[in-house]
C-alpha cells in the first residue's frame, strides 16, 4: 500500500512539474512578448548590414525602445484600473502595429534577404536596405487597409445552412448574426447605427448577438450600444454573455440588453414556432462565466434545454466554439458563436487555433452537430483586420422535406 502511494505521489510530481513551468511561462509572456515585438523589427530593419547615417540609427533604436516601454504602459492605464480611453487607445494601435511589423520583418525579411542573395543581386548593404523598405511599405499598406476593414460597416456574409431535424414549415428561416461588436475607447456610435441600419435591410426572423458587446461597463458603453434598440426581427432578438462582459459587469450587460428589447438567454431557452414545426432557441453563459464569481452565472446546457421536447432541432448560442464537445454530446443542431474574429490580424489565428476548435465558418462536430464561428462585426484593441474581414452573417435554415 505504501508502495503504491509513493507511486501516485511521484507521478503527481512529475504531472506538476510540467504544468508548473507552463504557468511561470505564462506569468512572464507578457514581460517578453514587447520586448520580441519591438526587438527584432529594430534589429531586422536597422542592424542587419544597412550602416545607415548614425542619427537615423539612433531614432530607430529610440523609437523602438519606447515602444517597448511605452505600449504595455499605456495598455496597463487603457485596460487596467484606471480604464483610460486614450491610454488604451495609443496601447492598442502601437500593439496592432508592432505585430504587423514584426510579423513581416521576420517572413519577408528572411525570405527577400535570401532570395536577393541566391540572385546576386547587389551587394550586402544594398540587399540589406532593400529588405528594410520592402518591410516598411508591405507593413505600412497592411495597416492601411487593416484599419479601413476595421472602421467599415461589414459585409453581410449570407450561408444556406441544411439542419436534418429541421420540419418543412421553417424552412427559409432567416437568422441574423451580429457578435463581438467590441464597444471601447475609440467612439463606434455611428458606426453601430450603420450596422443595424444593415441588419434591418435583411428581414430576419430571428437576430442573435452572441456576447462580447463592448470593453467597459454598460454604463460607460450605454451610448454606443443603444442603437441596438432600432434592430428589428420577425420573431425575436436574443443575446448571450461572452468573456468581456465578464470583465465589466455583466449584470449591467444584460439588463441593459434587455431595456433594449433583447431577449437574455441566460441557460434558457424560446420556441420559434412556424407552419406547424418548432425550432427550440437556446442560450449559454460564457464558459468564464462561473469563475467570474457573480451568483447564477455560468454555461448550464441542461438548464438551457429543461423542457424542451428532444424531438425538436435546437440552434444554440454559446460565445466560444470550444463548448462544440459539449453541445455535440447533447446533439444540439446547430452552433453559433464568435470570439476568434477570425484572427483579426493574420496570422494570429494560427494561435487562436491552440485554444479553439474553429476560428471562422461552418464546421461539423459529432453525429449531428453543425458549428458557425463568426469572424465578428466590431474588432478588439488594435484598430485593424489584416486578412479577416469583419462580417454580419445571414444564415438562411434549410429543411430536407421542403418542397421543390
Amino acid at each position: 500500500m505504501t508502495e503504491t502511494s509513493d507511486t501516485r505521489s511521484a507521478a503527481g510530481e512529475a504531472q506538476e512539474a510540467p504544468r508548473s513551468r507552463l504557468q511561470l511561462l505564462m506569468r512572464y509572456i507578457p514581460l517578453i512578448a514587447p520586448v520580441l515585438l519591438w526587438a527584432v523589427p529594430c534589429w531586422v530593419l536597422l542592424h542587419t548590414g544597412q550602416r545607415w547615417p548614425l542619427p537615423v540609427t539612433l531614432i530607430g533604436t529610440g523609437l523602438s525602445v519606447i515602444g517597448m516601454a511605452g505600449m504595455p504602459l499605456a495598455m496597463v492605464r487603457g485596460h487596467g484600473r484606471r480604464q483610460q480611453d486614450r491610454a488604451a487607445i495609443v496601447g492598442d494601435t502601437l500593439l496592432g502595429c508592432v505585430w504587423v511589423l514584426f510579423t513581416w520583418s521576420v517572413l519577408l525579411g528572411v525570405l527577400l534577404r535570401l532570395a536577393l542573395t541566391v540572385g546576386g543581386v547587389c551587394d550586402g548593404q544594398a540587399r540589406a536596405r532593400i529588405v528594410t523598405w520592402a518591410v516598411l511599405g508591405v507593413a505600412a499598406v497592411l495597416l492601411a487597409r487593416g484599419y479601413a476593414e476595421a472602421r467599415r460597416v461589414p459585409r453581410v456574409r449570407r450561408l444556406d445552412v441544411e439542419l436534418p431535424r429541421l420540419g418543412a414549415g421553417l424552412d427559409g428561416t432567416r437568422v441574423v448574426l451580429i457578435t463581438d461588436t467590441h464597444y471601447g475607447p475609440l467612439d463606434r456610435a455611428h458606426w453601430s447605427a450603420r450596422v443595424c441600419e444593415t441588419v434591418n435591410t435583411l428581414e430576419a426572423d430571428l437576430v442573435c448577438h452572441t456576447g462580447d458587446i463592448a470593453d467597459g461597463t454598460a454604463e460607460r458603453r450605454r451610448a454606443q450600444a443603444a442603437p441596438l434598440g432600432t434592430v428589428q426581427a420577425t420573431r425575436a432578438r436574443v443575446y448571450v454573455t461572452g468573456n468581456h462582459e465578464y470583465y465589466s459587469e455583466a449584470q449591467g450587460w444584460v439588463d441593459l440588453m434587455g431595456e433594449l428589447g433583447w431577449e437574455p438567454l441566460r441557460n434558457r431557452h424560446l420556441l420559434l414556432e412556424r407552419g406547424g414545426d418548432t425550432l427550440v432557441v437556446a442560450g449559454v453563459d460564457d464558459v468564464t462565466a462561473e469563475s467570474s464569481g457573480l451568483a447564477g452565472h455560468r454555461a448550464h446546457l441542461a438548464g438551457a434545454l429543461q423542457g424542451a421536447d428532444p424531438g425538436h432541432p435546437v440552434l444554440l448560442l454559446a460565445h466560444q466554439p470550444k463548448f462544440i464537445d459539449r453541445a455535440a454530446a447533447h446533439g444540439i443542431d446547430l452552433q453559433l458563436s464568435g470570439h476568434t474574429h477570425g484572427g483579426q490580424i493574420w496570422p494570429f489565428h494560427y494561435l487562436v487555433r491552440l485554444d479553439q476548435p474553429a476560428v471562422a465558418g461552418l464546421s461539423s462536430h459529432g453525429a449531428r452537430t453543425l458549428l458557425y464561428t463568426s469572424r465578428g462585426t466590431g474588432f478588439w484593441g488594435p484598430p485593424f483586420r489584416v486578412f479577416a474581414p469583419s462580417e454580419i452573417t445571414l444564415l438562411v435554415l434549410r429543411s430536407p422535406r421542403r418542397s421543390g
